[in-house]
């Protein structure tokens, strides 16, 4: 793989706080980690990020806390599209409070798709896991979201109704199914992360509804001998997490150190490549031993990874894209080359 990473879309944090108390969520329950702290993504931290990293044609928004409570979102995601880049934010929002214009802005500015968090076809069961949350005004924001896209003529935001399954709300996967259809949402079931809370009753009429094979994290580990979560170490590669104060993180599940440099302070691409993620990247591939100012080395991915020998590689890494994208990647990551091509060859 390549020793130096040249990422051409951005993954941040774009606030790190969130208003509900979902009982298993490491957010809500156990406080906010001090590496990633508790302050959102500021408007002129943004701007800079994008000028001084023409490379970048893509921002992702997601990690730890609710996007939607940052002040700043709608003039972030404005400059965003003034810049041409392909917004998004696939990791999920719970989407019950948002400041007046910022739903309109969504569709206004191009926001490519939103993911939202709606583990319920009713408010009764929704409020079970998202408390504090309220199902109704999640849903008069979805369709406010559809009203604007009606009257712009746009497709986007594209929408996407993701349903954790719980034993508590399983017998509602076929309403909240249908309910997303009709809201011209795409629906996708998701394993909970935490299988001990609220477990899965009817295992027979969940793979039913939902097409699994397995219905924990943990059985699917069992039976294809992969972790369900390995891909998250891609992003050390492709897509370094950012902090909302600028810390390389890595990925999504690191919250208890970074990697040493700063994207505001240092530069994405410089610190996207700091000594200590590069060894991280080594360590990950088999590479390298584990060292204690590491933050994978108290990972647990890293460590099924490790006992197990089954090391990342570049073919996981990079190579499920085709010939030509492989081409590309490799010359990508070796010559400085113009927009056009990084748009094409993605983050």
């Amino acid at each position: 793989m390549p020793a130096t990473v040249r990422p051409a879309g951005i993954y941040i944090e774009g606030n790190a706080s969130c208003q509900l108390r979902c009982p298993t969520c490491p957010t809500t329950s156990g406080g906010y980690p001090p590496e990633v702290g508790h302050g959102y993504l500021r408007f002129a931290d943004f701007k800079q990020l994008v000028d001084d990293n023409r490379q970048v044609t893509a921002v992702e928004f997601e990690n730890r806390g609710e996007l939607f409570l940052n002040p700043d979102f709608l003039k972030i995601i404005e400059y965003g599209h003034r810049k041409g880049l392909q917004m998004t934010a696939n990791g999920g929002v719970n989407l019950n409070d948002v400041r007046p214009g910022v739903l309109e802005g969504l569709v206004k500015y191009g926001f490519r798709s939103l993911l939202c968090s709606l583990d319920g076809a009713t408010a009764e069961t929704y409020r079970m896991y998202r408390i504090g949350g309220d199902f109704d005004t999640v849903i008069r924001h979805i369709e406010e979201i559809n009203r604007h896209k009606a009257a712009h003529g746009s497709p986007y935001p594209e929408l996407t109704w993701q349903f954790v399954v719980f034993g508590h709300n399983e017998h509602e996967i076929g309403a909240a199914r249908a309910h997303a259809a009709r809201l011209g949402m795409k629906f996708v079931a998701k394993m909970s992360w935490d299988s001990g809370f609220s477990p899965v009753r009817d295992v027979a009429r969940v793979k039913r509804e939902t097409g699994w094979t397995a219905v924990t994290r943990e059985e699917l580990e069992h039976t294809t001998g992969r972790n369900y979560m390995r891909h998250v170490c891609y992003t050390l590669w492709n897509n370094p997490r950012i902090n909302w104060d600028g810390k390389i993180l890595g990925c999504c599940w690191n919250s208890w150190g970074d990697f040493g440099g700063n994207a505001f302070r240092d530069g994405y691409v410089a610190a996207s490549n700091h000594e200590k993620i590069v060894h991280a990247r080594a360590m990950l591939t088999g590479a390298a031993p584990p060292r204690d100012d590491i933050p994978c080395s108290g990972c647990g991915l890293y460590r099924a990874l490790r006992d197990g020998g089954d090391y990342l590689t570049e073919r996981e890494v990079y190579w499920r894209k085709g010939r030509l994208y492989r081409f590309m990647r490799f010359v990508y990551h070796r010559v400085p080359l113009v927009k056009p091509l990084r748009r094409l060859v993605g983050g």
